[in-house]
């Protein structure tokens, strides 16, 4: 496998949640050849490891957020590398993202809307406890593709509504439905008339990407 040395490198510096730790992999990555994608993609999936480790009383939320910055600083380090590789190629499509309203844990769909990014989509990311209605707003505004998130099972109801006021617009047909969270499964996804369940944010950005042919 190339880079796979870089690999674990980014892997390892990424659960120690020490930005500077971070910043240097990426660094030694970038500069032994790795694409700037796969440095992005690499540090993803080490990130939803973080998001394990926390949801297990393994790590707390400094160390989630010092993670998170440390990601944040190597998308603005890769920044440059990541834009000339989508110069002249069309936009693939556009998403809308957010964490359902009531919800306030974003760290997971941060990293999804990150992944669409580099996969060439025009992310819309809301945030955090989004109103239901923004979801639809954008749908009708354009994004033809309609992420959302939740942490708690009280929240991830919100998900049914959302698609059932797609439906009350006239829209549904037009747009692909994604969710995730620690509580969502296949099930409650088939069970609510989504189109994409993503376990990971690497999933759900192939599983979009498989959608658009790409």
């Amino acid at each position: 496998m190339a880079f796979e040395n870089e690999a674990q490198k980014l892997h390892d510096a990424l659960i120690t949640c020490k930005v500077p730790e971070i910043s240097k992999a990426v660094d030694e990555a970038h500069a032994a050849g790795m694409p700037a994608t796969e440095i992005i993609n690499t540090l993803g999936g080490s990130m939803s490891e973080v998001g394990v480790l926390f949801e297990r009383g393994k790590l707390f939320l400094p160390h989630v957020l010092s993670a998170a910055a440390g990601m944040k600083k190597a998308m603005e380090t890769l920044n440059d590398e990541l834009s000339a590789g989508s110069t002249g190629t069309e936009v693939k499509a556009s998403a809308v993202m957010g964490t359902v309203e009531g919800d306030v844990h974003d760290i997971g769909k941060s990293i999804c809307s990150t992944m669409l990014q580099c996969a060439g989509f025009d992310v819309h990311d809301l945030g955090r406890d989004v109103p239901l209605g923004k979801f639809v707003d954008e749908c009708k505004a354009g994004c033809t593709f309609c992420g959302m998130s939740a942490l708690m099972t009280t929240t991830m109801v919100q998900m049914k509504t959302v698609i059932e006021n797609l439906k009350n617009e006239g829209i549904r047909d037009k747009v692909t439905v994604m969710v995730g969270g620690a509580p969502i499964t296949q099930g409650f996804c088939d069970k609510i008339g989504a189109d994409i369940y993503g376990e990971s944010a690497s999933e759900t950005t192939r599983k979009a990407q498989d959608v658009l042919g790409a």
